[in-house]
């Protein structure tokens, strides 16, 4: 199906709504700043805090948990993000989930309901201010979720709930706090424009993260790893390394990632509100790292007037060894682990050289990798 197939309608509710609430916002807080001066603590705290609770049960609740089943969580935590996601007015957790299960599976394609190949504006928003006619979504692919009785009862009072958390719940905060001149600054600040403000950085997860940025892990499909975005989105930004490992309950795998939806899933486990967190093996990662060098390796061979073939197949070779190698320590370091061997020496004797032999693999290629770049010193 082509783009001119789309058969493309105008949903005047979401329209209206995204239009007119950074309008209201704004309007508002001139409005107020006018009357009663320049927005003090009061706005930042509800702003920020309002944002980090509809915000992570967008990223932690939504995306993590409920669309991958990254991992299981305590009737309590799926309460608290079903509630607060509510708040930032994008759908229940079955229309969501259903359009990013879509997404993943049929990314960049006719079929992606935010496919970043049909430019900036339409995976950002212009997606969700449409509707499409000849793909009605029959929510088939969540039957899982639609099982679940709090996740049901959010879809079936989505919008009560979402006005109730994301707009009245600041105002009564702003009542208790200083009667009517702070509920109205609760609305505007931690209702309003913290709508619009999670709206856009989940949209810049869409649009930024499948169009600018590095590829590290994955290069068949656009997504991107963003630091800034993730910066913006509770460590949604390293989408590159989400795509590829969709099931992991990080996005952000170094310890230095911004990534505080990771944190508050790990937090949530200590506290007995999350367990089985599923953690990409590393060795998988490497790999994953190791081919995309291999890739761009490949690219500078058919680019150069060198004999390409000698160096595609020690690189192949290579790889293989060195997979085969890490994936061989993994299996012993979780047998070790788990105390499952009878002689732990001859096991640890096995980890010992399996760890030397990554070593000698890593060495190996990364010396193939120099010597094609000597090879080819003026890059196209």
């Amino acid at each position: 199906m082509g783009q001119s197939d789309y058969k493309m309608k105008i949903s005047w509710i979401n329209a209206l709504f995204l239009t007119l609430t950074p309008i209201v916002g704004f309007a508002g807080a001139a409005a107020l700043w006018n009357y009663y001066g320049a927005p003090g603590m009061f706005e930042g705290v509800i702003f920020i805090t309002m944002y980090f609770a509809c915000g992570l049960s967008i990223t932690g609740g939504y995306h993590r948990l409920f669309s991958h089943r990254a991992y299981e969580a305590h009737w309590l935590a799926v309460l608290f993000y079903t509630v607060f996601a509510a708040g930032a007015f994008q759908n229940s957790v079955i229309e969501w989930c259903s359009d990013h299960r879509n997404h993943h599976k049929m990314v960049d394609t006719d079929n992606d309901p935010y496919n970043a190949k049909r430019g900036f504006w339409y995976s950002h928003i212009i997606w969700v201010m449409t509707v499409d006619d000849s793909q009605p979504n029959d929510f088939s692919n969540v039957k899982d979720l639609q099982a679940n009785k709090i996740i049901a009862w959010q879809h079936r009072n989505i919008f009560k709930i979402g006005v109730a958390s994301g707009w009245l719940l600041p105002m009564a905060v702003g009542y208790l706090v200083g009667g009517i001149p702070y509920a109205i600054s609760g609305f505007i600040w931690g209702g309003v424009l913290r709508t619009v403000a999670v709206h856009h950085g989940t949209f810049c997860v869409n649009s930024i993260a499948h169009i600018f940025g590095t590829q590290p892990y994955d290069d068949t499909n656009t997504s991107r790893d963003s630091w800034w975005v993730a910066f913006l989105t509770f460590g949604e930004g390293y989408h590159n390394f989400h795509h590829i490992f969709q099931a992991d309950y990080r996005n952000g795998i170094k310890w230095y990632h911004f990534d505080p939806t990771k944190w508050l899933i790990k937090a949530f486990s200590i506290f007995g509100l999350a367990n089985k967190l599923k953690k990409t093996p590393q060795h998988s990662i490497d790999i994953a790292i190791l081919d995309m060098k291999i890739k761009k390796n490949t690219r500078i061979l058919e680019t150069s007037s060198v004999d390409s073939i000698p160096y595609v197949e020690k690189m192949k070779t290579t790889r293989d060894k060195l997979r085969s190698a890490m994936f061989s320590l993994h299996k012993a370091t979780m047998e070790m682990k788990e105390g499952a061997s009878k002689n732990s020496d001859e096991l640890s004797a096995k980890i010992v050289q399996l760890k030397q032999n990554v070593v000698d693999g890593e060495a190996e290629i990364y010396a193939i990798f120099k010597d094609i770049s000597n090879a080819k010193p003026n890059r196209a």
